[in-house]
């Protein structure tokens, strides 16, 4: 008797990175009844998500003024409670927040004029934010200096543990039926007649699959085999940060204190974790792909939050890293559909937002990938229940989310093409 050899089954959904872009929309894709692959050429969350810092900041991490990343945000950190529990539920292992909320402190006389303006433009957009003087910081957090010229509270911002939830994505994915094929580089996208059909790996193996999600972060951009109309402008921008450790345990400081300038660029921030680490962070730097930590990088910013908290400089230095942060032109995620070719799908962009977004992320594709059928694989099984979760995050506007992260928006496409239109 002759034996054939098993062939594997083509997913309906194949997507490339295993990030906090990729895992969350595997997941939800899974839920739904999907078969999903996802590919990595590294272990889950070893690129931006392994370095992020795990703020769920839409106020402080972005210009309050700024409406679309404003709504984005604020719809994002709405679904973070229940999409932690349904996440830990999925898992087996509990996702937690620091719901402490966060403090915009000044150091100087120009920084407490920032804050200030900073807290007027909140409330004039009705945001929850408290102005505070010195004395009243300090008894919030005690291990602030003495010199402090101001602060701003703001009561409803958390934070995760980047690295904990890429680890309970991962084991979710699993647990829902999920494969992931890590190790694996994907050398380039496979297109035929307008359409992907999968990818090459660098081994030379092709992976078919209905539809391709790209959510290589800062990598997405620029993989082999995209059609230029169809390309996404991500860049990445560089950022550094060092890993502080209190070998006494948590306390130093419970709430995530930020300095600097409130959703700017040049802002630092530091970020407390639940066993005694903290993260101090971070710069921005547009240096290519170049992960380097630098003796520049580590001393700024040890100057800078010993400046705001003298203690630090008797913490343990735990570790010193530096990520690439996939950023678009205007800043805003791509979620979507890609231009010009059918299949092909786009999760990348997240700036410095990629965990407050991983709670948004997954449906916002999948509601736009699902509604239509998805082709049918010969070997899929028929009426595969969706993965259960106990608690469903609330549904956000996704039709008016969607056009926000939309690919195709005008300020994603070339100049060329928007002249040829």
């Amino acid at each position: 008797m002759t034996v054939r050899p098993t062939v594997p089954p083509t997913p309906d959904v194949l997507v490339v990175g295993a990030g906090l872009a990729g895992l969350p929309v595997a997941l939800e894709l899974l839920r739904r009844g999907a078969r999903v692959t996802v590919v990595d050429r590294d272990a889950p969350g070893r690129g931006a998500s392994h370095v992020a810092a795990g703020m769920l900041a839409p106020v402080t991490e972005a210009e309050p003024d700024d409406p679309d990343h404003l709504a984005l945000g604020l719809a994002a950190l709405a679904r973070w409670p229940a999409y932690a529990a349904a996440l830990g539920a999925a898992a087996g292992a509990p996702v937690t927040l620091r719901g402490h909320g966060a403090l915009v402190v000044a150091r100087d006389r120009d920084e407490a004029e920032l804050i200030g303006r900073f807290a007027d433009v909140c409330a004039r957009f009705g945001l929850d934010v408290e102005r505070l003087l010195p004395s009243a910081a300090r008894r919030l957090e005690p291990a602030l200096a003495p010199t402090l010229r101001g602060a701003v509270a703001v009561p409803g911002e958390q934070a995760a543990d980047p690295r904990a939830v890429v680890a309970a994505l991962a084991d979710a994915v699993r647990a829902a039926g999920g494969e992931l094929r890590t190790g694996t580089a994907v050398a380039r996208l496979l297109v035929r007649d307008g359409a992907t059909e999968g990818v090459a790996l660098a081994d030379g193996t092709e992976l078919r699959a209905g539809h391709v999600v790209l959510a290589a972060g800062a990598w997405s951009g620029t993989l082999p085999g995209v059609p230029d109309a169809a390309r996404v402008p991500v860049r990445p921008v560089k950022g550094q940060l060092l890993l502080l450790r209190d070998p006494a345990g948590p306390g130093l400081v419970e709430r995530v204190l930020r300095f600097g300038g409130a959703g700017s660029e040049t802002g630092r921030y530091l970020v407390p974790r639940d066993d005694g680490r903290y993260v101090l962070g971070a710069t921005t730097e547009e240096r290519g792909h170049d992960r380097t930590v630098t003796a520049w990088g580590v001393h700024d910013l040890l100057r800078d939050g010993a400046e705001l908290v003298p203690g630090l400089l008797d913490l343990q230095l735990h570790e010193t890293i530096a990520g690439l942060r996939p950023t678009t032109p205007d800043g805003l995620p791509a979620i979507g559909p890609a231009a010009g070719v059918d299949r092909l799908w786009w999760a990348t962009g997240h700036h410095r937002n990629g965990v407050l977004f991983a709670s948004l992320t997954g449906v916002l594709l999948a509601d736009a990938l699902v509604p239509p059928p998805l082709p049918a694989s010969a070997d899929a099984p028929a009426g595969a229940p969706p993965a259960a979760a106990p608690t469903d995050p609330p549904a956000p506007d996704t039709a008016a989310l969607r056009a926000l992260v939309d690919p195709r928006r005008p300020a994603l496409r070339p100049r060329e093409s928007a002249r040829a239109r």
